[in-house]
């Protein structure tokens, strides 16, 4: 027996919502979960690509790869070992580009697997196991609920969540340059400390943001996607940004600029009529630093992870 499951990107953050907030977009992994034919023949992971070519992505295809350590909390919560797996991971999310890939093959790999045990698991248990995995909620979240979500892990190591529906005016366009930037690099230069200027600003905009969202004003909106705790340190890590910034700030119908989770990728949210006006913009500049991009503007996935 086998089960399949596709999960969206998601971009964290949007700004001011350090580590509490993302939203699901419509690029996608497919993360399948088979018992092995043979007794015995323990753990097989597989990385394709979207034409079930192999990958070499550099990360683990032993019992160190994320996707089984998720699975395996997943048995030891009810009791079971998980031997004799084969995992199938289809990659359609870049890696290392600030766009939940690893969040997204772990929500897979932990669906899957409930599936396939017959769902022992409810929504919050594999919301807590996802994040002990990942490390925090903001990329779970809306990689398993779709939309736009607020995320909290408490003290107890529960999760606490709520799904806003992101408006579907509010075009998301995604600037995915052609290289990486690990998390843990991007997490270094951030300070262990912060002042209580810059908390209170930032807390300031996160609740202009929530009530943004939830009215949809779209001047809010450009008031609230500002930032103090993380993007003014990881600029630096990514050429182009701040220039990014400034060339379309005054762009009609441009509602803010901001990096994509931890980066290097950049999200703009703006309406519709507006898309063409940036585009190329941002293009060029990164193309005058000699770095090429893909680009595409969506909506935001409002499905989540749904078993195929």
């Amino acid at each position: 027996m086998k089960v399949t499951v596709k999960v969206p990107a998601s971009i964290a953050n949007i700004g001011p919502g350090f580590d509490c907030m993302g939203i699901a977009i419509p690029l996608y992994n497919e993360i399948t979960v088979e018992e092995a034919v043979l007794p015995g023949s323990g753990i097989k992971i597989n990385l394709v690509d979207y034409n079930e070519e192999p990958l070499d992505l550099n990360v683990p295809t032993d019992k160190n790869n994320i996707v089984y350590k998720a699975i395996e909390l997943l048995y030891n919560f009810i009791g079971q070992s998980a031997n004799d797996l084969v995992i199938t991971i289809k990659t359609g999310i870049p890696v290392a580009r600030g766009l939940g890939s690893s969040a997204s093959v772990i929500v897979g790999g932990l669906v899957a697997a409930n599936e396939l045990l017959g769902k022992p698991a409810d929504l919050d248990v594999l919301i807590s196991i996802a994040t002990e995995v990942e490390g925090h909620p903001d990329n779970i979240t809306p990689a398993l609920l779709g939309g736009f979500v607020l995320s909290s892990l408490e003290e107890d190591g529960s999760v606490v969540y709520r799904k806003l529906e992101w408006p579907k005016e509010w075009k998301l366009t995604v600037f995915i340059p052609d290289f990486e930037l690990d998390t843990s690099i991007s997490r270094s230069v951030l300070p262990e400390m912060v002042s209580l200027k810059d908390a209170v600003y930032n807390s300031r905009r996160c609740a202009m943001l929530i009530d943004a969202i939830r009215t949809k004003d779209s001047d809010l909106l450009s008031k609230a996607l500002k930032d103090k705790l993380h993007q003014p340190y990881r600029a630096k890590l990514i050429a182009g940004f701040e220039e990014i910034i400034k060339s379309i700030k005054n762009t009609e119908g441009v509602y803010g600029c901001v990096l994509s989770g931890a980066g290097p990728s950049i999200l703009v949210i703006s309406d519709s009529k507006s898309v063409n006006d940036f585009r190329e913009k941002i293009n060029k500049i990164w193309l005058d630093l000699n770095i090429t991009c893909q680009y595409e503007t969506m909506s935001a996935d409002e499905n989540g992870t749904i078993v195929i």
